[in-house]
């Protein structure tokens, strides 16, 4: 029998029970479509991490203080902070560490902010007039933290531009007066949009006060030698080119600075733009994948759909089966037959999943999460992968009923029924 044939007889038989067929392509429907949907979730989340930190730029290096004896993002410490403001100083003298530009130290806390009837909860950071190259940002309005606020612990602050939005609408607000734990700041600028979102937290929802008067006036946190403790520092060098050797000069100087033994553990860890990367790419990846396999359930079930729904047609068909063979009929033909159904309910199955996938990608795209939207990212390897996934797990599915139909003794199908 041609294919053009098997095909025609094959489809006929799906359309004679158009609602068994139907119900029989769900499974391979909502598998294929969670399949993509998952997957694009887990891929927009790398493409939202990857940029934001890209948008950073690759000369910048970060030092975070670390339990002594871990490795990794997650030995940072709990109660006992080991990085300080003094040792932001020490990194930033440029015969200590080569190819340094400037340093920012990063202290960081969450407190309730108010400017009139408005009020929000928000990032409260203490830094110096380094940290706006380091990480990206640029003014929309006013000015940035000078070396003047930072030397006089001036109660100013810069708003971060969603922030700006919360307390002010559209109004400008430098120059206006905000509360942070009941203290008056004035705001002196405003930053441009970042639009980005590190671990779900937006970088357009910070206010930025001087370091100085972050310690002095808002939050008192020391190391265990009494000096300022910062929860990290930035330190921008001139090139990704001079990042490994500006690494190890950190680590003399920390270790130095920190009274570290040669056999002692490092009490910080400094990571590098290209470090973090990796690490998220590589925590992504096995989202990404995790998610796909546990949509991958779907098809699975999906396919034992299929031979169920396949087991039940042969049987049904024993006679049609018998007659067919005692006409002519060979083995492959009926197995072709039965192959090709199974097949037609993956593949069709298949296109409206993928149809289904990427409305509903679209659809979590939309979704509202910490103020920003979720990122979704459908790339075709997505789509070629739950397609053959389902296409594969059809045909397997298939093969035994196919072959059960193939077996039949024509004289015994005839006498079925």
């Amino acid at each position: 029998m041609r294919f053009k044939d098997s095909l025609t007889t094959a489809l006929r038989s799906l359309t004679a029970n158009k609602l068994r067929s139907a119900l029989t392509m769900l499974g391979i429907i909502i598998g294929v479509a969670a399949v993509i949907g998952l997957m694009s979730i887990g891929r927009g989340v790398e493409a939202s991490i990857t940029s934001t930190l890209e948008g950073l730029g690759s000369n910048a290096i970060y030092v975070i203080p670390q339990t002594p004896g871990s490795t990794g993002f997650g030995g940072l410490t709990g109660s006992v902070p080991t990085l300080s403001v003094d040792d932001a100083e020490a990194l930033a003298d440029p015969s200590r560490v080569r190819a340094v530009v400037d340093v920012a130290p990063v202290g960081s806390s969450y407190a309730d902010v108010i400017a009139g009837s408005e009020s929000v909860t928000t990032t409260i950071t203490g830094t110096n007039p380094a940290y706006m190259g380091a990480m990206g940002y640029s003014m929309a309005a006013g000015q940035f933290i000078s070396e003047r606020n930072v030397r006089h612990r001036d109660l100013v602050a810069v708003l971060g531009d969603k922030t700006a939005q919360d307390l002010f609408g559209g109004a400008d607000p430098v120059g206006e007066k905000i509360k942070i734990s009941g203290r008056r700041f004035t705001v002196v600028g405003v930053l441009e949009a970042k639009g980005g979102a590190m671990m779900g937290i937006s970088q357009d929802e910070m206010v930025l006060v001087p370091i100085t008067t972050f310690h002095a006036r808002l939050f008192t946190q020391l190391t265990s030698s009494g000096e300022d403790a910062v929860q990290s520092i930035v330190v921008e060098v001139t090139s990704a080119g001079a990042v490994n050797g500006a690494i190890l000069d950190i680590e003399d100087v920390l270790r130095d600075r920190h009274h570290l033994a040669a056999d002692d553990d490092d009490d910080f860890a400094v990571i590098s733009q290209e470090q973090i990367l990796s690490s998220v790419q590589q925590i992504t990846g096995m989202l990404t994948l995790l998610l796909g396999a546990i949509a991958g359930i779907s098809l699975l079930v999906g396919g034992i759909g299929i031979m169920n729904i396949m087991l039940v047609s042969v049987t049904e068909r024993t006679r049609e089966i018998g007659i067919r063979k005692a006409v002519g009929a060979k083995r492959r033909d009926i197995l072709s037959q039965f192959l090709l159904e199974s097949a037609v309910i993956s593949l069709v199955g298949s296109a409206v999943g993928v149809a289904a996938g990427m409305i509903m990608a679209r659809l979590f795209s939309r979704l509202s999460i910490g103020g920003g939207t979720m990122t979704t990212v459908v790339s075709p390897d997505i789509i070629v992968l739950a397609i053959s996934v389902a296409i594969f797990i059809g045909l397997v599915s298939g093969i035994y009923p196919a072959l059960r139909a193939a077996r039949l003794n024509p004289i015994d199908a005839l006498h079925y029924g």
